[in-house]
């Protein structure tokens, strides 16, 4: 009997923890609950907007060039980050460019991984400073102000469908707006789609640039370039 008792007790909060993350990220991705668990994600009907212009890809040489000159710089991991397990190489690229003066800060969605808070998690082990580490509410009115905006590994988080496109399947998303930058620079192993399946006009935007490969190789590149 108390075997069984436990069995329930363990079903029961596995069960609710599970209902309240689902809450939590369907929140977030401004979703009905109830129609989620139903099986719908979004409420788009129709064709997607066309994508116009292509991929530009930039080398390391490159991103250190626009890293070395700018005065603010911020930084949006997703899941490719923790994937390659770059967060090491990037605490480092920003303890050296917060020694040279520069202004870096990391802007964190709230459904950025696998859960919530796992960017937070990942930033807090490689001793990334707590207090430059921003949700999404907190920075998305700077991205104008921002010289640099550097995405790793994140892709529907930042694609701007969610707002220009009401036919899209993240339409209504809450999105970081990094295309407001200066620069974008986008750390990506190549050029497929991201969880959502869908494509992102980000990536053909006249002001982002494709920095391809593993992103802990791509950050580890780009160490020995900063001033």
């Amino acid at each position: 009997s108390l075997s069984n008792d436990l069995l329930i007790v363990t079903g029961a909060l596995v069960g609710s923890s599970g209902a309240i993350l689902s809450y939590i990220m369907c929140k977030a991705m401004n979703r009905n609950f109830i129609s989620v668990i139903l099986g719908g994600f979004g409420g788009a009907q129709g064709p997607a907007a066309e994508i116009e212009g292509e991929q530009v890809a930039i080398d390391a040489g490159g991103v250190a060039s626009a890293l070395n000159n700018a005065d603010s710089v911020v930084i949006v991991p997703g899941y490719g980050m923790a994937v390659a397990q770059a967060q090491g190489a990037v605490s480092e690229l920003v303890r050296k460019l917060r020694a040279a003066g520069k202004e870096v800060r990391f802007a964190i969605h709230p459904v950025a991984g696998r859960l919530p808070g796992h960017m937070n998690v990942l930033l807090a082990e490689a001793k990334v400073p707590y207090d430059i580490v921003l949700e999404m509410d907190e920075i998305n009115d700077d991205f104008p102000k921002t010289d640099v905006a550097i995405v790793i590994g994140s892709n529907d988080i930042v694609n701007p469908a969610a707002q220009d496109d009401p036919n899209s399947p993240i339409a209504g998303m809450p999105v970081l707006e990094v295309w407001k930058s200066t620069v974008v620079f986008v750390s990506k192993r190549g050029q497929g789609t991201g969880y959502s399946g869908i494509e992102n006009p980000l990536f053909y935007k006249e002001n982002t640039r494709m920095f391809y490969g593993d992103a802990k190789d791509s950050i580890d590149s780009l160490l020995p370039l900063i001033d």
